[in-house]
């Protein structure tokens, strides 16, 4: 997904105003009810449109989930087929099919690093400017 660094500032902080500080705090400090767990919730949004023209095409992506992503976070996944918008550094909106990626884990900087290795992977596989990351603290239970 070719997203210009002031498309992702601008994007970090709109999501800013969405959850006041103090919220987010109270967020991550509050118990969880009975039965959920804290986990970080990790969002990554994959463009699918290729530089010199074209798509990720549906194998493509299956093999890159299987090689990249599912060794990194064996205990589950879930890709939904999403599109993406954004404005460039000329003011032109860009539009391009996606994959959301949503994964739950403990808490940590061990999983930080490794959707930091999935994005670069990407990044190197498709020729891709940037993948989108985001984490939040959730509760969940399974």
């Amino acid at each position: 997904m070719a997203v210009s660094t002031r498309a992702v500032r601008t994007a970090l902080v709109l999501a800013a105003l969405l959850l006041p500080p103090a919220a987010a705090l109270q967020a991550e400090t509050e118990p969880c009810p009975s039965g959920f767990e804290r986990y970080m919730e990790y969002r990554m949004f994959f463009g699918r449109g290729k530089p010199g023209g074209g798509m990720v095409s549906d194998g493509e992506w299956r093999d890159f989930l299987a090689a990249e992503v599912t060794p990194r976070f064996p205990d589950g996944l879930t890709v939904i087929d999403a599109g993406g918008q954004w404005r460039d550094g000329k003011g032109a909106i860009g539009r391009e099919e996606a994959k959301l990626l949503i994964v739950l884990a403990e808490p940590g900087p061990d999983a930080v690093q490794r959707t930091e290795e999935i994005a670069e992977a990407y990044k190197r596989a498709f020729d891709q400017q940037s993948v989108l990351r985001a984490a939040e603290t959730v509760c969940a239970a399974f």
